[in-house]
């Protein structure tokens, strides 16, 4: 009898009694599941594991490409850097110095007076010293018509050395506001607190320095 034929005929109930060629069919089929079954669980997870090395493969490649090309450029970069910081330093050198600033800042009022601009506070406050410069601030009011503040503005500007104003909590306000806000009189006053800067020079720097190692020392 053929296999076909055998297996028409299986007894499901007497397994002692299938026949040879039987027997050895379901062994192969059942051999073919434990195969079937042991590559799904254990080698398709290992082709995801193989799948994901390659992803991480790849992105190291990438980091190391960018990171060989910044190593490459390095000496470059620093040079650049450091053009930068002496160009920095050029520009910093042309606001006013130490021994300007107390001249400066008569120059400034004066240069508001000389606008028509009446000042009834111009205060300076404590100096702060940063890296590369030193700012100082100035609480004042003023009062004058928008003309005059151009006036001011302008003449600021074509003083001899670099002056930078820079505002902080500066309000500019009608001095006599009408029901609209609008003034009535045509004259405004600023009131607030503008910050001028300095550059730092070497006695700066050094005293700076000294400090520092003071400090460092105890």
């Amino acid at each position: 009898m053929s296999l076909i034929d055998d297996l028409r005929n299986l007894d499901r109930n007497n397994i002692g009694g299938w026949s040879k060629s039987v027997k050895t069919f379901f062994i192969v089929m059942l051999l073919a599941v434990i195969v079937l079954l042991g590559w799904y669980f254990y080698i398709s997870d290992q082709q995801d594991d193989l799948g994901n090395q390659q992803s991480q493969e790849l992105a190291l490649r990438r980091e190391f490409v960018s990171k060989q090309a910044k190593a490459v450029n390095y000496d470059a970069l620093r040079r650049q850097l450091a053009d930068m910081k002496d160009m920095l330093r050029q520009m910093l050198r042309q606001l006013p110095s130490k021994t300007e600033m107390p001249s400066l800042l008569v120059d400034i009022s004066q240069t508001a007076l000389a606008a028509g601009l009446q000042i009834e506070v111009f205060e300076n406050g404590p100096e702060q010293k940063k890296e590369f410069y030193a700012e100082k601030p100035i609480k004042l009011k003023m009062t004058g018509t928008y003309h005059q503040f151009g006036t001011f503005i302008s003449g600021v500007a074509s003083l001899p050395r670099v002056v930078i104003l820079t505002m902080h909590n500066v309000s500019l306000k009608p001095e006599k506001p009408g029901p609209e806000g609008v003034a009535t009189n045509g004259r405004l006053t600023l009131e607030g607190t503008v910050k001028t800067y300095r550059y730092l020079d070497e006695s700066d720097q050094d005293a700076s320095t000294a400090v520092g190692k003071k400090g460092r020392g105890r």
